[in-house]
């Protein structure tokens, strides 16, 4: 029994470090099939709103005339809530990304992950006066408790289908391949508006997105006719 219980364990952590996984519950790597058909993806920042990155993010955006989904920190998004209503007045999403974005996220209980939830729920709908849709977890990493807090709140879960890993390297050329590598109508990519190497793989991500006949669009658009898949 001991060795069931632990092998049960041993699963669950690796599930929760498993970021594209399902095991857990629901998981969006990728956009609904009409939204492929329609040729879109999704670009996804998170850890915003910064004050330095965020506006140019928003500028390039708009030269190409595609929108996005922000998973905003709520502490951050409490910090700048001008800078979490211009990402919505110009037509971009803004989702839940925790309010505190605590690295032992994946390990907290039921009660606190509640409170993570709850706030960063709270502190958006009340700056932009629509409840964020969408949540990814602090790094990717997903509490098994997880989905028995975002059911009850109509929340679903997002990872991605390719990430760039912006927050950790400076190297625009790596960055950009790591995110146009296989690129398809459907995908999710992930991005950080919190790190300025973004800033330098923005606009040939988004010349290359034209280029491919895809069309950048949020979350919330691109999943609005049908359920996730």
């Amino acid at each position: 029994m001991l060795g069931v219980l632990g092998a049960n364990h041993i699963a669950l952590f690796c599930a929760a470090l498993c970021p594209r996984g399902r095991l857990l519950g629901p998981n969006l790597v990728r956009l609904p099939a009409s939204a492929a058909r329609r040729r879109e993806i999704s670009l996804t920042f998170d850890d915003g709103p910064d004050p330095a990155v965020t506006p140019r993010v928003l500028e390039l955006l708009d030269r190409y005339q595609a929108k996005a989904s922000f998973f905003c920190i709520g502490e951050n998004a409490a910090a700048q809530p001008e800078l979490v209503r211009e990402i919505a007045r110009r037509g971009h999403s803004v989702e839940n990304h925790s309010y505190h974005h605590r690295l032992a996220f994946a390990f907290f209980g039921i009660s606190r992950l509640k409170r993570e939830v709850d706030a960063a729920q709270a502190t958006v709908a009340s700056i932009t006066g629509r409840p964020p849709v969408f949540f990814r977890a602090p790094a990717g990493f997903r509490s098994p408790f997880l989905d028995s807090v975002l059911a009850p709140r109509g929340l679903r879960y997002v990872s991605w289908t390719r990430r760039g890993f912006d927050a950790a390297s400076a190297d625009p050329r790596g960055i950009l391949s790591r995110l146009t590598r296989g690129l398809a109508a459907g995908d999710v990519l992930l991005m950080h508006d919190s790190a300025p190497a973004v800033l330098a793989v923005l606009p040939e991500l988004l010349e290359k997105i034209s280029e491919q006949g895809l069309k950048a669009v949020s979350l919330a658009s691109a999943c609005a006719d049908e359920s996730v898949e």
